[in-house]
């Protein structure tokens, strides 16, 4: 399987039961400083691997959206918009989960999930490609990753590598860390923790930002697309419940203040004639 993502799409909702978490980080023997130098930086493998994980612990807490239309619409889009990025050999795959936040994460590795209160709030498909090439550029640019490595501390990496090394005992050779399925529990740990969760660095925000209005451009959407998903955010308030995009990410006017300096720099296009499927699809206003 190689994204949980798209084994959970397959069956449009995941019930939290389904998933089995396992024990995580919590097998002990003495051999952690070889496996913390053996991984000072993730291959492209482990880093899927490691998204599978978060993908797993976040389809835990919530469920996709029943639609399946809307679910493979989104995952269309997302993935063209994909292909025009410098990985577009990861398994990418593209989700819609239910709640009326909004809110989109995206996964090391190359999944991304999207509240479906964010979609109905969109007005084109211009604006959801612009959506989507965020998360995207996020991916693209190893933000998330860099976030969960820089945040686990020594004592979670020591009792990673106790996990991994106790497993490749258990199957007697193959990988001699047990890295895979060590990067995957890390992953489930990382949004059981809170660490997957906490806000990026706001120049993170930015520069994905900036490149998923490439991104978008170059996939043949309205270049201006993400300047209006910011003034649809500008005039939306936070639930207060500390989850969604406005406690995660810089305000929308600051935001919009940086596109307005980056966007007339890229390119015109006209964009794809594509109102009508959009609203087809999701109803839109």
């Amino acid at each position: 399987m190689r994204s949980v993502l798209t084994a959970a799409l397959l069956a449009v909702a995941l019930p939290a039961g389904a998933i089995d978490f396992g024990s995580i980080l919590n097998k002990g023997i003495e051999s952690t400083k070889k496996f913390q130098e053996a991984n000072k930086e993730f291959s492209t493998a482990d880093e899927i691997e490691l998204g599978n994980g978060v993908t797993a612990g976040l389809l835990g807490a919530v469920k996709l959206h029943s639609d399946a239309n809307l679910q493979r619409y989104v995952n269309r889009v997302g993935k063209w918009v994909a292909m025009h990025s410098a990985r577009a050999d990861l398994p990418w795959s593209f989700g819609v989960i239910e709640g009326g936040s909004i809110n989109a994460f995206a996964m090391p590795g190359g999944a991304v999930l999207v509240s479906h209160g964010l979609v109905q709030r969109l007005g084109s498909e211009s604006e959801l490609a612009a959506v989507l090439a965020h998360e995207v550029a996020h991916v693209v640019l190893k933000h998330q990753l860099k976030a969960i490595q820089s945040s686990l501390n020594s004592e979670a990496w020591a009792g990673l590598g106790k996990e991994a090394a106790g497993q490749a005992i258990g199957r007697r050779g193959g990988d001699a860390f047990g890295l895979k399925s060590a990067a995957a529990n890390a992953g489930v740990d990382a949004v059981k923790s809170g660490v997957f969760l906490r806000p990026l660095d706001r120049g993170m925000e930015y520069e994905a930002d900036r490149l998923g209005v490439v991104l978008a451009t170059r996939s043949g959407y309205d270049p201006y697309g993400m300047v209006a998903v910011m003034q649809m955010l500008m005039q939306e308030k936070g639930d207060g419940s500390g989850a969604d995009v406005f406690s995660t990410h810089p305000a929308p006017s600051d935001r919009m203040a940086e596109l307005e300096k980056f966007v007339p720099t890229v390119a015109k296009a006209s964009g794809q004639s594509v109102d009508a499927r959009f609203r087809q699809v999701v109803g839109g206003r």
